[in-house]
């Protein structure tokens, strides 16, 4: 007798992975997980990441939108038909467990039969009205933002007016084009647009924490790699590139332990803001004639995406940087590779040697290349009997 099969429980099952920096959780996740995260507006960079795993649900402890601007995540993750329960509160990490199988239905999220939470469950109108509100606060998030800005220039004043505190490295930045990695914005994307352009001028390449895998990714090897070495892989720190560790102001730099217990000498920076901005700084300071970015932020909205803290030494950097910065969408569309000489003898002597073989293929294209064969050798002799 045939057994009926239970019918599936309503709403997505997945295993439990969690963590409250969502950067490293995505290291962890497999298709199918269910991402318990801890992420007040949730950014583009994360959902895309999140995306990327192929997630089957995103439950988040804090609000996915929480009104201060309009952040580009949560539209993300709903586009890609990912659902999205939204602050559920923080008892969730003590509930659950990294591994325990979960549902997520609706607004709540289920172990086994045991009802854990409830949240929000987003859908593209509930997102799309959280961003008509945050819009209109935009302009408080605007003016805490250059408030921030000032208090980054009263810190790193001297950094960013004369260079001081510059570390000597060894990579040969003068009169350079520099490309400077983020995995961030469409890096991919970028990266394969500007091939041709990396193999016509070949720039350092400088990769800032996880950019310095983006680089390996697409087989390239970075001369470079700045940043707090929290994001990158042990393969790349090995890969023979110049350690360049961000360090806090105070000369912190949690990041040195890990390049020390792998044995691998470094320079340390001690600066205050994003290690991308630090990287064009170094590359401007040190001389390059182009900074070429790769995966950064450049609308006002990407640079509250990151937060305010770091987005006062995006702006501050792009100010002092300033026609040397150019972002890799812009070289990909107005760069077009130039033909070389040696293309062009190539193409000759291909074109030649076609017609050699179309020759020598027919008995009247033999009969002419025997008769110049006979006087190729009688010009030969005459020509060293003019040095006999």
């Amino acid at each position: 007798m045939r057994r009926n099969r239970p019918a599936p429980l309503p709403g997505v099952t997945g295993v439990a992975r969690l963590d409250r920096r969502t950067k490293n959780l995505t290291k962890r996740l497999r298709p199918g997980d269910i991402a318990i995260i801890d992420h007040i507006d949730l950014d583009r960079v994360s959902a895309e990441s999140l995306v990327s795993a192929k997630v089957a649900a995103v439950v988040n402890v804090a609000p996915s939108v929480s009104g201060r601007y309009p952040n580009l995540g949560p539209s993300i993750l709903v586009e890609a038909g990912i659902p999205l329960l939204d602050g559920v509160g923080g008892e969730v990490f003590s509930q659950v467990a990294e591994g325990d199988k979960v549902r997520v239905d609706g607004k709540v999220l289920y172990k086994g039969e045991e009802q854990i939470c409830v949240g929000a469950d987003q859908t593209v109108n509930s997102i799309e009205a959280a961003m008509e509100e945050a819009r209109a606060g935009l302009a408080t998030q605007l003016e805490a933002f250059a408030a921030n800005t000032m208090e980054y220039v009263r810190r790193e004043r001297d950094l960013l007016l004369d260079g001081v505190g510059m570390p000597e490295i060894e990579t040969k930045l003068e009169g350079r084009h520099v490309l400077v990695v983020v995995r961030g914005y469409d890096y991919r994307d970028d990266l394969t647009a500007l091939r041709p352009y990396i193999r016509e001028y070949r720039p350092v390449l400088i990769g800032v924490d996880g950019g310095a895998d983006a680089l390996l990714e697409a087989h390239y090897k970075p001369d470079l790699i700045l940043g707090d070495m929290d994001s990158v892989s042990d393969t790349a720190l090995r890969s023979g590139a110049e350690l360049v560790v961000h360090a806090y102001r105070n000369g912190k730099a949690p990041g040195l332990d890990r390049l020390e217990r792998l044995g691998l000498d470094s320079v340390i920076f001690p600066a205050t803001g994003m290690s991308d901005d630090v990287a064009m700084l170094l590359a401007d300071t040190k001389g390059a004639d182009l900074i070429v970015a790769v995966g950064t932020r450049f609308s006002v909205v990407e640079f509250l995406d990151k937060g305010r803290d770091g987005a006062a030494s995006t702006f501050l950097t792009r100010l002092r940087v300033g026609g040397k910065l150019v972002d890799a969408k812009g070289v990909s569309r107005l760069y077009t590779a130039r033909i070389q000489t040696w293309h062009i003898v190539l193409l000759l002597i291909a074109g030649l040697l076609a017609v050699f073989v179309a020759l020598a293929a027919t008995p009247a294209g033999q009969a002419w290349l025997e008769v110049v064969g006979i006087r190729l050798n009688d010009f030969i002799y005459w020509a060293r009997g003019l040095f006999t």
